[in-house]
């Protein structure tokens, strides 16, 4: 198994030198941090916005190939270079990545454990009442916009705390500013922030994950072993559990590999609704600044978790098939 991740591992990073290079280009030619610096009232000079631009390693008048192995052998060394704002990137990097963890991970884990055990119960209740039930309810959430979706809890909090005359549930940001207290008054304060942006993810994830895994447990409920566990005198449960289930999510765990890391930008839309200065808003403001090595350490991000992804997911499918290893 080692040898198999070993190769996967390497063929990963091989990837990843080309997804950066090319996110590298893309970027320094769709983007143009000259016209920032030139639209500044009053207009500073030529040589000026040259300087600058040369200061922070985004001189569209220096080769793209240069600028490239300039930026790189800063990350090298633990460096993503510097803002159009002239700030670091790692402490806005560092910042942003956190908010995205407190808020995508429990919101992802609970979608995929709720919609696993939803889509096996679904399927082997096929076609009764609760198996349609769950497919409307997965496909009307499926059919509803992420951005839609947020929108209607944070309404239903508001009339909720409207009706209350309290401050029950709080949809803004991450915290409460100068919250006085211990570490379980800012604990509590957390959780009740992350309600909403949580159940947002959760539900989504709920119905993806349901549709899935509802498919792939169908496949295996008529299967030889499935009978020949049965007749060998195990329950019809626990033959299923042990046997059905995790056959059945083998193919899971790459869509979960994939979901699950490459979530920590593509929650935009939800970090935007409330309030959430997470990595999604981020690249989205940076490219409206056109800040370039801003968008690149985005695209770097991505290009890693997405790539860890695979191989997050090759190890899971090597640890659940054994016949991957070989």
């Amino acid at each position: 198994m080692l040898r198999y991740l070993a190769k996967r591992l390497a063929y990963y990073l091989a990837l990843l030198v080309v997804a950066v290079f090319l996110a590298y280009a893309l970027s320094s030619a769709a983007l143009d941090p000259r016209a920032y610096f030139e639209a500044k009232q009053p207009r500073p000079a030529a040589a000026a916005v040259d300087r600058q631009l040369t200061a922070l390693g985004i001189n569209d008048r220096t080769p793209v190939v240069e600028r490239f192995g300039h930026w790189a052998d800063g990350v090298l060394h633990g460096d993503l270079g510097r803002s159009i704002h002239d700030t670091s990137v790692n402490a806005d990097f560092g910042r942003r990545v956190w908010v995205s963890l407190r808020l995508l991970v429990i919101g992802s884990l609970l979608g995929m454990v709720l919609g696993v055990a939803a889509g096996a119960w679904a399927a082997v209740r096929q076609y009764r009442l609760s198996d349609r039930a769950l497919t409307v309810f997965s496909y009307v959430l499926l059919s509803t916009p992420v951005f839609l979706l947020a929108l209607f809890l944070k309404n239903g909090a508001i009339a909720v705390n409207q009706s209350s005359g309290h401050q029950l549930i709080n949809f803004t940001g991450y915290e409460t500013p100068g919250l006085s207290g211990g570490p379980l008054a800012h604990l509590a304060d957390w959780g009740v922030h992350l309600l909403l942006p949580t159940l947002s993810l959760a539900l989504t994830g709920l119905a993806t994950y349901s549709r899935y895994q509802r498919g792939t447990m169908l496949d295996v409920l008529g299967s030889d072993y499935l009978r020949t566990a049965q007749a060998k005198g195990l329950t019809r449960r626990r033959a299923l559990v042990r046997h059905g289930l995790r056959t059945a999510v083998i193919p899971m765990s790459t869509l979960f590999a994939y979901n699950f890391l490459a979530v920590f930008t593509g929650a935009t839309f939800t970090e935007t609704i409330f309030s959430w200065h997470g990595m999604g808003e981020w690249f989205i403001s940076a490219i409206h600044e056109n800040d370039t090595n801003a968008v690149v350490a985005v695209n770097l991000f991505t290009a890693v978790t997405v790539l860890a992804s695979g191989f997050l997911a090759d190890t899971l499918h090597a640890a659940l098939d054994p016949r991957v290893r070989v």
